[in-house]
């Protein structure tokens, strides 16, 4: 009995079991930051007039942007130091989004048409929706595995 306690201990990296729910909460967290990222830097790019290549890049900037706002919002409250606060977003955040942000984009880029949507296309929207729910549907296993070995989300959680 011993032994599997120690094995679940190091496991987990001692937090437990990891629930599907906290694994899903924490990525319902990073796709918040993303889609506001996402659908501003499409309108954004859209207005000025940008090709596909320009205003992806520009979305993708501030999906992180976002992603990492809300994480550091929560730890400077929380009373942390900037830098401090920063380190805490970046270690939880940057594989969520990055894994989220590979597959939204590569399936907006991957759908026949989609590049070539514009924002009044009911194509746009449906597909930026299927995008964003398969990078959830992703990143929750991702965020689960993290979250077990102490890592991604479960460093934020010593500041809630």
């Amino acid at each position: 009995m011993q032994h599997d306690t120690q094995h679940a201990h190091h496991e987990h990296g001692g937090l437990g079991t990891v629930s599907w729910s906290m694994a899903a909460q924490a990525t319902l967290h990073c796709l918040t930051g993303c889609a506001i990222g996402e659908v501003l830097g499409m309108v954004i790019g859209t207005a000025l007039g940008w090709g596909n290549v320009q205003t992806m890049i520009l979305a993708i900037v501030l999906a992180f942007f976002f992603g990492y706002s809300f994480t550091l919002r929560g730890v400077l409250k929380a009373g942390v130091d900037f830098r401090t606060a920063l380190r805490v977003a970046l270690a939880a955040d940057t594989l969520s989004i990055a894994v989220m942000e590979l597959i939204d984009n590569g399936v907006i880029a991957l759908w026949p048409g989609a590049m070539d949507a514009h924002l009044a296309d009911v194509k746009f929207w449906l597909v930026l929706a299927i995008a964003l729910a398969a990078a959830f549907a992703i990143t929750v296993p991702v965020n689960k595995w993290m979250i077990g070995r102490g890592k991604g989300h479960a460093v934020v959680h010593q500041y809630h």
